[in-house]
């Protein structure tokens, strides 16, 4: 079992940035591949990026160049630095845990969710 806390979220105007941190406890942080999902309203949760436990990361082509996925098993955390913010981007975001050995897309995959943070992008 594992406990996963967003923080981080915000309102931003279109072009600036944020950091997103995904705090987990409970079972090793690092025997898990971390993912990141945001929901906009009224349609379905979408994958954004994941990280592998050796590291290996993958985005969506949405946000690839502008976003980056880090993680730090010392602190058991996870970070999405999200640059280059547009008002697409405005959606509530959620860090997810998954026990399989390489990162996955898939949010079906997913074992553990946190509950999401807001992020709002102004134009």
């Amino acid at each position: 079992q594992v406990q996963l806390v967003e923080s981080g979220g915000g309102l931003v105007q279109a072009g600036g940035s944020l950091r997103l941190s995904c705090a987990a406890s409970g079972r090793s942080f690092s025997s898990y591949a971390m993912g990141w999902f945001r929901q906009h309203p009224g349609k379905e949760r979408e994958f954004v990026a994941a990280i592998s436990r050796s590291d290996k990361t993958y985005y969506a082509d949405s946000v690839k160049g502008r976003f980056t996925i880090s993680r730090d098993n010392a602190k058991n955390t996870v970070y999405l630095q999200m640059n280059s913010l547009k008002p697409d981007d405005t959606a509530v975001y959620r860090c997810a845990a998954s026990l399989r050995l390489e990162a996955t897309i898939l949010r079906y995959q997913y074992d553990y969710w946190g509950q999401g943070t807001q992020i709002t992008v102004s134009s």
